[in-house]
């Protein structure tokens, strides 16, 4: 059974081991980071710059042995009715065994529950089959854009599926 507390400083470490190469570091971050692979020190202080932003929830899911997963749930802009769902990973060698369900379920009620919000957005890549099967799971569906999110990974350019979960829907 898993559970969600704070993030610490101290699983970036571990979070750093997760991300197995740089495809997956890409469907992980797009191009929040500059260059893979990174260190602790960056997600740190990528976090960092946010301390002070109460718009920002980063969270880490765990169970009675260790951390099996991270997210964050922000504020977008000056609507606080809705958060955005990011930077979602799993132990690689936890995958596909129902704990990336289990964590998206529990930030969809903390989202819901405890920010008190009436929707939850992500953006996920097409090319990354696994979370949207996740996150429809979970909820969320898929919405039309008049816009396409678009980022240039690895000498490619990956589109986004636009997705949201409402409450009580």
């Amino acid at each position: 059974m898993l559970k969600l507390r704070e993030y610490n400083v101290f699983d970036a470490e571990i979070i750093t081991k997760w991300i197995e190469n740089e495809y997956i570091f890409r469907q992980w971050s797009a191009d929040r980071y500059e260059k893979y692979p990174i260190t602790a020190s960056d997600i740190n202080d990528y976090y960092n710059k946010e301390k002070n932003n109460y718009q920002m929830y980063i969270m880490t899911a765990y169970d009675k042995s260790d951390i099996i997963g991270h997210f964050t749930l922000r504020f977008v802009g000056y609507d606080t009715k809705t958060v955005r769902l990011g930077f979602v990973i799993i132990d690689h060698k936890k995958r596909k065994k129902g704990y990336g369900k289990q964590m998206v379920d529990l930030a969809v009620k903390y989202a819901f529950d405890n920010i008190g919000v009436n929707k939850i957005s992500l953006g996920v890549f097409e090319n990354n089959s696994n979370a949207i099967k996740c996150y429809k799971s979970c909820g969320f569906q898929e919405i039309k854009t008049d816009v396409i999110e678009s980022y240039e990974c690895m000498g490619e350019i990956w589109n986004c599926i636009e997705m949201e979960n409402k409450k009580g829907v």
